[in-house]
């Protein structure tokens, strides 16, 4: 899963982007602009329109944006892509590409996408006002005029999909930090809003960790202390700044649907082309080896630490200590299953998992619902890990920190790579961690066991 639970706003970039390069191939199929190679032309424009909207940010519109806002967007992408566009006749040696009807290509196209990004935005709006839809919980802790202003725009502002759920006010001498995360817990607030200027440093600190640990977005209402050592995220609310504790790339619901695109196309190929025949042998030689089934099957807490069913071919001999992390020389371990791991081979079966969409080709391994038990409570940002799908390889494992943890620098170490990708996301990084992960196999590892 790319998108959380019950909330589907996340699908409305990726959509958008579909939609517009729908209309800019419609019109360059529909209108007669000579060009001599037309799939040249529809290739160029699909990926500079892509990457020009990733570059201008494009697609990013947060729930308080204006119609200011949208209009900066259209005309900053729409100059950029007035030049790529006339840029092509150049580059490609096109003399008989008429000019007028290439303005009138990219005068249809500007119309469209106006209409088009208008219609959405205040369709999106009123959906949200009228039917509550895509709404988010949200508290608020502190009572003063900045916090009093933000409650009042939630309220005044239905159409920006947030529902204030409860409101804690710190000065009181009932308030109790406790008792504030049980009540967190128990109304599934998706985000909470801290005035900086009502809370101690520890109680920052305490909703700093307890909002990692639990996924949830934290947003600090800022005053003029100097008190964080990270960069944060500076938004406006209208004219109320509102600092976000922590920008991880694959918030960014553009940036997932890229990463889940990558997944799934590599993940498609592997599974078409080199396990479709690959499966079957490895499926008999596993039959010959010892009695049992072909794969393993075990649930294993996945994105938002939602369970799945998480597919290795079955390298041990039946047995009930499942929970059990495999160790050096593990007897449960079979002559061929000590190759197979060696080799990562059981863990091929994973790109199904990745077809699916419960594991991306790279991110944090999976880890044993016993080990995030006792990890949650004893690791810092040990939950973070769960903000992304787990992957069949990570960072973590490139570094030599895979298979069994012996010692508390193993799973500490894990984590802060761990936690690092996460932070760093990038396609580029993706592709470092799968050629560090082929080299590391090629060149054998110590603990592959």
């Amino acid at each position: 899963m790319i998108f959380k639970k019950g909330r589907y706003s996340g699908f409305i970039h990726p959509i958008s982007l579909v939609l517009d390069l729908f209309i800019i191939n419609a019109f360059a199929y529909i209108l007669p602009i000579l060009f001599e190679f037309p799939l040249l032309f529809h290739g160029y424009i699909t990926i500079t329109w892509t990457i020009l909207s990733f570059k201008t940010k494009f697609y990013e519109i947060n729930r308080f944006a204006k119609a200011q806002r949208i209009a900066k967007l259209l005309l900053r992408q729409f100059i950029f892509f007035f030049l790529v566009l006339y840029a092509f006749i150049g580059f490609f040696k096109q003399p008989n590409i008429s000019r007028l009807n290439l303005g009138i290509f990219f005068i249809s196209v500007f119309c469209s996408v106006l209409v088009l990004k208008f219609l959405n935005y205040y369709i999106l709006k009123s959906y949200r006002k009228k039917i509550k839809g895509s709404l988010l919980n949200v508290i608020v802790v502190g009572n003063n005029e900045k916090t009093n202003r933000l409650i009042k725009m939630f309220a005044d502002h239905p159409e920006n999909g947030f529902q204030l759920i409860e409101q804690f006010d710190p000065k009181n001498t009932n308030f109790n930090i406790l008792a504030c995360f049980d009540f967190i817990k128990e109304n599934n607030i998706d985000e909470i809003y801290c005035s900086v200027q009502q809370l101690k440093n520890n109680e920052i600190s305490q909703f700093v960790n307890y909002a990692d640990n639990n996924l949830i977005h934290l947003k600090f209402i800022p005053d003029n202390r100097e008190i964080f050592t990270k960069d944060l995220k500076l938004e406006y609310y209208e004219y109320l700044p509102i600092l976000s504790l922590r920008k991880i790339p694959l918030d960014d619901p553009f940036n997932r649907f890229y990463k889940r695109l990558f997944d799934f196309t590599i993940s498609f190929f592997v599974v078409v082309f080199l396990l479709s025949w690959l499966f079957p042998i490895i499926g008999l030689l596993i039959m010959l080896d010892s009695k049992g089934p072909v794969y393993f099957i075990q649930n294993r807490p996945g994105f938002h630490e939602e369970g799945f069913h998480c597919y290795k071919f079955r390298t041990m001999r039946t047995n009930n200590n499942t929970e059990l992390s495999a160790t050096r020389n593990d007897p449960r371990i079979t002559r061929l299953g000590a190759f197979l791991r060696r080799t990562s081979i059981d863990e091929l079966p994973q790109f199904y998992n990745v077809l699916l969409g419960d594991m991306s080709i790279v991110g944090p391994r999976p880890h044993l619902w016993r080990q995030n038990h006792e990890y949650n409570t004893t690791v810092q940002k040990y939950m973070l890990r769960h903000h992304v799908n787990p992957g069949i390889s990570g960072l973590a494992q490139t570094k030599g920190y895979r298979g069994e943890i012996e010692t508390e620098e193993d799973i500490i170490n894990r984590v802060r790579y761990d936690v690092f990708y996460i932070e760093n996301w990038s396609i580029w990084l993706d592709v470092r961690i799968m050629v560090q992960t082929a080299i590391n196999i090629v060149k054998g590892e110590d603990k592959a066991y």
